[in-house]
């Protein structure tokens, strides 16, 4: 999952330990983010945190930053890590991103193509809701109905616009047949899109009695506060080792600590490198990394000046001195970034040369663009790690390439509403995704989530041929054609990548510690324990 697009906070009177108190030894700024869960490596696979036998029962408290009284447990809306973490709790969908972010079958137990890849035939499992029916054709086909509804902007509909569903039909209750648009050779990340949940057919009430298929079913929910569920007994992929599951919310890193340190919560998501750093290896909570989880950018839109001149845009790249953003805005816990999204991902164009900052060159495009005393707003919020820091890092940075950057600090509350439009300049970041998700949810002319307002139909038809090409490294050619284009003339200048960083008890067990955020794995809560 991703930050983009929250609503936001209210008060926390019910867990009093939740409010802002004067942590003395390792705040910074709040910040949204993920970590993952154990999943299918099982409470005793070397990737995950603790050993021994699972234990039955209990409840577990975690807390994350949200959205506010505008909170919903629709998973079709989902954006915030803490919406995901909830929707996955109560909902599944056909197919999930593995570690390695290729798909792997959820509520669908298998997907065959046609020769031509414009017809692919999906077997649903076994499993049922929480009232006891059955997953059916119908239900998936309604959910997708709905997702892409033309009146609304969920998230998944980009990723489910290849699939014509006015001619896809239910060829048995448990069997689909999903016709196409044009020949897709990477369907499967269709059916593991973020935020294509399948809900019961007619499905509109969620927040009073969700019903869903996965681990968890509902017991409460208080909008900005706290949502209660109890363990599914009948979960198809196993019933949770927890009796209950609570999802806390705190918006500040230093409420989501002291309320880990004092007992209130078990599960402390997302800590800043200081307080991992503050707290690792003293025994009173544990911390786990994710490494280098995390796009860390600049986002520069190009419909507008002074960024649709890819020249500007060109010399903010050589501007950024990547080696001191890291330092200083992630504490050396990242790795340093090439102005393209998912390094060491599947069709990462890792044979592209290293850009380094090179202000005489900044400095020479920037004049050739009649932008020499260029000024620009940069917005910034405390709504994520190092945001703030790093903005004011890059603001020296510019200065001695010539360039004035007012560093605009943003509420927290409407962060990510607020800049996917407005301004120039901003701090961006996204948890981990496949390439193809990437670009079909933020580069193309109709993306839902297009930051960088990055339209260009030749581009657009790019991304369509590799959606087409069944040979693996064909298709690889065409992705990074697109890359080379992204790195001279994008919108994104991709400084970096982040490790997550959770805390939990040191009696939570089966943390997974390898898989990337937004994947199956991410938010196991079903597979974690008490000892």
């Amino acid at each position: 999952m991703h930050d983009e697009f929250p609503r936001q906070l209210p008060s926390q009177d019910r867990f009093p330990g939740l409010r802002r108190r004067g942590f003395l030894a390792a705040t910074g700024a709040a910040s949204l983010g993920a970590i993952a869960l154990t999943g299918c490596g099982g409470p005793d696979s070397s990737d995950s945190k603790g050993d021994g036998t699972p234990k039955r029962g209990g409840r577990l408290r975690a807390a994350f930053a949200g959205g506010g009284a505008g909170e919903t447990l629709d998973p079709h809306l989902s954006n915030l890590f803490a919406d995901v973490a909830r929707a996955k709790a109560l909902f599944d969908k056909l197919a999930d991103y593995g570690p390695d972010l290729s798909a792997r079958p959820r509520l669908a137990e298998k997907w065959e193509p046609n020769k031509s890849l414009d017809r692919w035939k999906v077997t649903l499992r076994k499993a049922a809701f929480h009232d006891g029916k059955p997953v059916t054709a119908k239900d998936v086909l309604y959910s997708y109905r709905r997702i892409t509804d033309p009146d609304k902007a969920f998230r998944a509909k980009a990723s489910l616009e290849p699939v014509d569903l006015d001619a896809s039909r239910a060829t048995g209750e448990r069997s689909i047949e999903f016709v196409l648009k044009r020949p897709t050779a990477e369907f499967p990340n269709v059916l593991a899109a973020f935020g294509a949940y399948i809900v019961p057919e007619d499905a509109s009430d969620f927040d009073k009695k969700p019903i869903g298929s996965g681990p968890f079913r509902f017991v409460s929910f208080t909008p900005g506060r706290s949502a209660v569920f109890r363990r599914n007994d009948d979960y198809w992929d196993g019933a949770p080792h927890l009796e209950e599951l609570e999802f806390v919310i705190a918006n500040e890193e230093s409420a989501r600590v002291n309320a880990l340190l004092g007992g209130q919560v078990e599960y402390a998501h997302e800590l800043n490198p200081t307080t991992a750093r503050a707290h690792e290896n003293k025994g009173r909570i544990d911390i786990v990394r994710l490494p280098n989880s995390a796009m860390q950018a600049f986002c520069m839109k190009t419909d507008r000046a002074p960024f649709d001149d890819k020249r500007v845009r060109e010399a903010f790249f050589l501007i950024a001195d990547r080696k001191e953003l890291i330092d200083g805005a992630l504490s050396g816990a990242g790795e340093i970034g090439n102005d393209l999204f998912g390094k060491g991902y599947e069709y990462y164009a890792d044979a592209l040369r290293q850009r380094e900052q090179d202000l005489d060159k900044a400095r020479a495009l920037l004049k050739k663009a009649d932008a020499e005393r260029l000024k620009v707003t940069l917005d910034t919020s405390a709504v994520a790690a190092g945001f703030t820091e790093a903005a004011s890092i890059f603001r020296d940075q510019a200065r001695k390439a010539g360039v004035t950057i007012d560093v605009k600090k943003g509420s927290k509350d409407s962060y990510w509403n607020d800049i996917l439009d407005s301004g120039t300049l901003c701090c961006y970041r996204s948890g981990a995704m496949p390439i193809e998700t990437h670009i079909s949810q933020r580069l193309l002319t109709d993306s839902t989530t297009n930051a960088t307002k990055w339209r260009h139909k030749d581009f657009d038809a790019l991304y369509q041929q590799a959606q087409s090409t069944r040979d693996t490294t064909e298709r690889a050619a065409v992705y990074a054609r697109m890359q080379r284009r992204l790195y001279s003339e994008g919108g994104f200048l991709v400084w970096g990548f982040a490790d997550w960083i959770i805390g939990t008890l040191p009696r939570v067990k089966g943390v997974e510690t390898k898989a990337p955020a937004n994947t199956l794995d991410w938010a196991r809560f079903d597979k974690v324990w008490l000892g």
